[in-house]
């Protein structure tokens, strides 16, 4: 994304902000801003932010309806963007700058999402997030970006060929909404003052970027209340009602014929009405340039004007725009945006700020974050962590763990062996260091023979990769391939057409596999189907490392030495390659038909290798411990004073873990639920509760107790409205399962959340 400088403020403003790297921020020690009301720490914050809106004329007040804020410099008030991003670490974009050289040219770079999600560890990634809005604060204390950050990304990845899946944590939307707490919780922290403000995006049922040529800019998604409140909506439930997040992004498509950001039923009845997220610093942004989608793509408004009145008139309360996108002005002569709207806006926007101590100077709570906190040890030690314990272990014959003892000899073959670029997936900025496979066998004393391979060629490029890959791999003592996709394959606005392995890198691992060695495998990108590896007596064992970030290459070295046991499971479903010509994109119900196979682990039957997989270089089993038999819906209702009744406990889901093997090993708690009650079609299976368990040692046994609400035994009916059933209801523990418990649910059935109903 390319860095874009602030805009040029007059001389009055410079004189009355404090100039700090690329940008200012404002100074509340100076005149002319001193003397608002904005600089009153004694007062609330939503009065701070009216007393700058007042003191706003209408021009100035416009212009700061947009990401590219212009500020007010008549009164001191500096331009600010509002576009920042960090994803997995703070990354370019129009509001967010990197130095050439210190301080501020680089920040610690995590693995991608799906990788994070794939540890299935909440308490790991709210310790990320914290460190990830650390360094983002640091970005923002010294003028390299602002306060307001657009992650994370919650959008649930339901087709394996959406570009941008693997900025989410996965499929499930439990996981996905346990997720989106533990970033809320780190990026914003838990006091009165916000670290920075996280943006929970891109609200709603945005999952695929171009396809067959329909796009995210003019795609009308069809969703049923029931996969509404069930599936799309539920993680920005998690960010709204329940976690408080500071702002929301409205996406590009329309959601039952009605453009997102002009979507009232969306912004208002759902976020703000239903789920109560009204405080006066709640703010929603759009997507970039998503408000002239709503009359130039989806052809809801006939001018730009009228479309951007919409949007604002329908609770977005800023435009996110490259340079000039919307029609704020024509809206306002023509009489199309009133007034009380505008200031609605900008008092939510403003105080926002103003809840992050933006206006506080030294005064903040996070004033003192700086240089010195970016990239700390302890933020390499966790970015190491998060990419080995995220990596999964799709196969393995017993090749894995290699004796990597001084003086062996390794061919480390493919695209990403030693190019530091393929480390990081999109949404990155730049990192600190970048170490490659390559690197980590050379710190470990390994002779190494390197050799490049193909990515997406196929078979009638030339080769110019086999002859050096065959020597390598005749010189060592163990071939390890790392292939797979690198971000040319898939990105924002690219989806894949097909989910099979490219071309020139199955020849090439042909003729690997014909040297008579048995291959380790380490699969870069999204998931590709692996069945013809799966099935290759020669191909030993398969990693699947995503993105793995700024220490992939040791990472990935650790578990392959067998130094730490892979413990991640797979946050996806690996589909077959058919799978792509079984749906269309474009599809968005969830539930099989008679033309379509589903979607998602809890409807499609027959994965190459399934949600929450994933293997060990130990063994474990695992066992439920005593749970009750039978439940009183009534009990479990009437017991419980949450303002939520799906938040109400369910008595923990005791688990008892015992490793067999003889390697320590972390061990992943999946707990499923199944069941007949309800509406039909039921769901295979649904993921219920989980954790993950540390170090568990040889022959020792570790218990658990899983949290878990009424929310995830419950069903939406038809309507999308959340129940409670009676029946029996069986949970299975681990992918594949290990052991089940039954249990009854006894009474009349209750409705837990009433959902409203979509506008006809």
């Amino acid at each position: 994304m390319p860095k874009v400088l602030a805009a040029a403020v007059g001389v009055a403003v410079a004189h009355a902000t404090l100039a700090l790297g690329v940008r200012t921020l404002p100074d509340c020690t100076s005149e002319p801003l001193a003397s608002n009301g904005i600089c009153d720490t004694t007062a609330s914050p939503g009065e701070r932010a009216a007393a700058l809106v007042a003191a706003m004329n209408q021009t100035e007040k416009l212009n700061n309806l947009m990401s590219k804020a212009h500020g007010a410099p008549r009164i001191g008030f500096p331009a600010y963007n509002w576009w920042s991003e960090a994803l997995h670490g703070v990354a370019y974009a129009p509001g967010v700058d990197f130095a050439d050289e210190p301080p501020f040219d680089a920040a610690t770079s995590f693995p991608m999402p799906v990788l994070m999600g794939s540890t299935f560890d909440d308490d790991l990634i709210e310790r990320i997030a914290t460190v990830i809005s650390i360094e983002s604060r640091a970005w923002a204390n010294g003028g390299y970006a602002g306060v307001d950050y657009w992650t994370p990304n919650v959008n649930t990845f339901k087709d394996p060929r959406w570009g941008r899946g693997s900025e989410t944590p996965g499929e499930d939307a439990l996981h996905v909404s346990r997720y989106a707490r533990a970033m809320v919780r780190g990026m914003e922290g838990d006091g009165p003052e916000r670290r920075v403000v996280a943006t929970c995006k891109h609200y709603a049922g945005n999952d695929f970027e171009d396809w067959n040529g329909t796009t995210r800019h003019d795609f009308n998604a069809i969703i049923s209340a029931q996969d509404l409140a069930e599936y799309y909506l539920r993680p920005f439930q998690e960010c709204t009602r329940d976690s408080k997040a500071g702002s929301i992004m409205c996406a590009y498509n329309a959601v039952n014929g009605v453009p997102s950001c002009a979507n009232e039923y969306l912004m208002e009845t759902i976020l703000r009405d239903h789920w109560n997220w009204t405080e006066s610093n709640n703010y929603i942004t759009s997507d970039c340039e998503a408000v002239l989608d709503v009359s130039l793509n989806h052809k809801y408004a006939e001018t730009n004007a009228e479309g951007t009145a919409m949007c604002f008139n329908a609770g977005m309360d800023s435009s996110c725009e490259y340079e000039g996108s919307s029609d704020i002005p024509g809206a306002w002569e023509q009489g199309l945006l009133k007034e009380e709207t505008v200031d609605r806006a900008l008092l939510r926007l403003f105080e926002g700020l103003v809840r992050t101590g933006f206006f506080d100077g030294e005064k903040s709570e996070f004033a003192s974050i700086g240089w010195d906190d970016v990239n700390t040890p302890e933020a390499q030690a966790l970015a190491h962590q998060a990419a080995a314990e995220g990596t999964v272990l799709l196969k393995n014959d017993g090749l894995l763990p290699l004796d990597l003892s001084r003086g062996k000899s390794v061919a480390l073959i493919g695209f990403w062996a030693d190019d530091e670029e393929k480390l990081q997936g999109g949404y990155s900025g730049t990192a600190p260091f970048l170490h490659t496979p390559a690197y980590a066998a050379e710190k470990l004393g390994l002779t190494v023979h390197t050799a490049t391979g193909p990515v997406l060629e196929d078979d009638s490029a030339e080769d110019t990769w086999t002859e050096a890959a065959i020597d390598a791999a005749e010189k060592a003592d163990y071939v390890i391939y790392f292939g797979g996709l690198d971000t040319s394959a898939s990105g924002e606005t690219k989806d894949r057409y097909e989910i099979t392995w490219p071309e020139a890198q199955m020849t090439l691992l042909e003729h690997l596999t014909d040297l008579g060695k048995k291959i380790t495998v380490v699969q870069m990108g999204d998931q590709l189907d692996d069945t013809a590896l799966l099935a290759n007596e020669n191909v030993g064992a398969i990693l699947w490392a995503s993105w793995p970030g700024q220490d992939g290459g040791p990472a990935v070295f650790e578990l392959i030495s067998g130094k730490t046991s892979p413990a991640g499971r797979l946050s996806i479903t690996q589909y077959p390659a058919n799978y792509t010509d079984a749906i269309p994109m474009t599809e968005m119900n969830l539930r099989p038909t008679e033309e379509t196979p589903g979607r998602t682990y809890r409807w499609y039957s027959t994965p190459i290798l399934p949600f929450g997989y994933g293997l060990s270089y130990t063994s474990f089993k695992a066992r439920f411990g005593r749970f009750p038999k039978k439940l009183h819906i009534n009990d479990l209702v009437k017991n419980c004073d949450a303002t939520y009744k799906d938040t109400c406990p369910m008595p923990p889901l005791p688990v008892d873990v015992h490793n067999s093997g003889n390697r320590t090993s972390d061990f992943v708690a999946l707990a499923f639920i199944k069941s007949e009650v309800g509406p039909k079609p039921y769901p295979l299976k649904t993921l219920a509760a989980y954790d993950r368990l540390r170090d568990v040692r040889p022959g020792k046994k570790a218990k658990a107790k899983l949290d878990w609400t009424l929310d995830n035994i419950a069903r939406r009916d038809e309507s999308g409205n959340l129940v409670l059933y009676p029946g029996k209801y069986t949970i299975l523990l681990d992918e594949p399962t290990q052991d089940e418990i039954s249990f009854t649910l006894t009474g009349k059935e209750v409705v837990l959340d009433e959902w409203p109903a979509i506008p006809e």
